[in-house]
């Protein structure tokens, strides 16, 4: 795997010298703004400096290419788009995690001084017992010795491991993060590199989320799907609202929600609110004309019924629907998922939706839970990206674009 930083005027400059160095597949890990160094400090506006990886399977055709491409990188630095090498052990991802490594090795003392404590005093005091033992503490040092530093890397990653664990990272997953860790038996291995290690893989298992993206040709339908009570109407209204208002795109909105009315006035009094049409929807005929009516609109968001996955019926006639609507415009679907429903069941409302249609997929109620390893779990369990996260029942607020390194923070023990 490798980490680079590339700084540009724009996030987009830097990201372009990533790809003309690394190629298309590299994997933005972080964007921020940082200042020019020296008196061109004093004139210059600020810069961007993108982080980037290389996925494992990419590094050979780099190393290849890397010679070739070296006079362009130098060129770059001339002409302002500064390129800082980064091996696996880096500062940046140390600082992303915001001291997790002095957290977790301040965990290991402090459990290294609960075992002291258990430890009986009258053993401890007991003159004839510590005599009686010396010799064979003496011999058994060396070889304690010898062991410490994979016991104190076996531990480290022994915490990690139950720190995904608590936060309900599933077994398997959390053995997938490290298993390369556990292959390589180097003694004085640092945490931080193991730390590092982890974060970078977790980050990239994630990947960048796609959103929502508009039509090659004329109006774009947005579908929202998913159980009932995940919260779709709301999310619905937090994005329409960021189109509309501050994207200032063209949207209208429907539902095919016809089965609780509170669903359809709440959704008609968004509407009402960031003024756009609004429309029940009965029938596939109903949707398909409100599709042409609205065609010159650049997006149609759309509210689906809640279904139960276990209901055949109501899942097939959504299918039918979908079948003809993509008939007419080009469409995009996003699977609407509670962070705190339970493992088992939204692995099978996930797999009862796929056979619906592709989807990216929309997490929210982050706000009622603090175990957010489901996130993790169904992305590697669908291999569908993941868009938008909500925390909260604000609208427009409480939503943001899925940030894999926040969650990877989070689920690694971080704030």
């Amino acid at each position: 795997m490798i980490i680079k930083k590339y700084i540009g005027k724009t996030e987009n400059e830097a990201v372009e010298a990533a790809k003309r160095e690394l190629g298309e597949g590299v994997v933005i890990m972080n964007v921020k703004d940082v200042k020019r160094r020296g008196i061109l400090a004093l004139f210059g506006s600020k810069q961007v400096e993108v982080t980037v990886a290389l996925e494992e399977e990419n590094v050979q055709a780099y190393s290849r290419d890397n010679a070739a491409k070296r006079s362009k990188a130098e060129s770059a630095v001339k002409n302002g788009g500064g390129i800082i090498s980064q091996g696996a052990n880096t500062e940046n991802i140390e600082k992303k995690l915001d001291s997790l490594q002095i957290l977790l090795e301040n965990q290991l003392k402090k459990s290294d001084e609960e075992k002291k404590a258990a430890i009986p005093q009258e053993m401890v005091e007991d003159n004839t017992i510590s005599s009686e033992n010396t010799e064979e503490n003496a011999d058994e040092t060396a070889e304690k010795e010898s062991k410490s530093d994979y016991s104190e890397r076996e531990r480290f990653i022994r915490l990690l491991y139950n720190t995904m664990l608590d936060n309900e990272v599933d077994e398997k997953y959390a053995n997938q993060m490290l298993e390369d860790i556990d292959k390589v038996k180097k003694p004085n291995m640092p945490f931080d590199y193991i730390l590092a290690n982890i974060y970078q893989k977790m980050v990239l298992k994630f990947g960048k989320s796609a959103g929502i993206t508009p039509a090659e040709k004329g109006t774009k339908v947005v579908l929202f799907i998913g159980p009932t009570g995940v919260g779709k109407t709301t999310t619905i209204a937090k994005i329409a609202s960021n189109y509309s208002m501050e994207k200032k795109k063209k949207i209208a909105l429907l539902t095919t929600d016809t089965y609780r009315i509170a669903a359809a006035d709440q959704l008609r009094t968004y509407a009402n609110i960031l003024e756009v049409p609004f429309r029940v929807i009965y029938t596939e005929e109903e949707f398909c004309n409100a599709v042409a009516d609205f065609g010159d609109y650049d997006y149609i968001f759309v509210d689906t019924a809640g279904h139960s996955h276990k209901n055949d019926e109501q899942l097939q006639k959504m299918q039918s629907m979908l079948e003809a609507v993509k008939a007419k415009a080009e469409c995009q679907s996003f699977l609407v998922l509670s962070a705190v429903t339970k493992y088992s069941d939204l692995l099978k409302i996930a797999e009862k939706y796929s056979e619906i249609t592709e989807y990216q997929l929309i997490f929210t109620k982050l706000d009622e839970t603090n175990a957010v390893g489901n996130i993790l779990n169904i992305k590697l369990q669908t291999d569908a990206t993941i868009a938008y996260v909500t925390y909260g029942q604000n609208v427009p607020d409480d939503i943001e674009t899925f940030n894999p390194q926040k969650t990877v923070k989070q689920l690694l023990g971080g704030k």
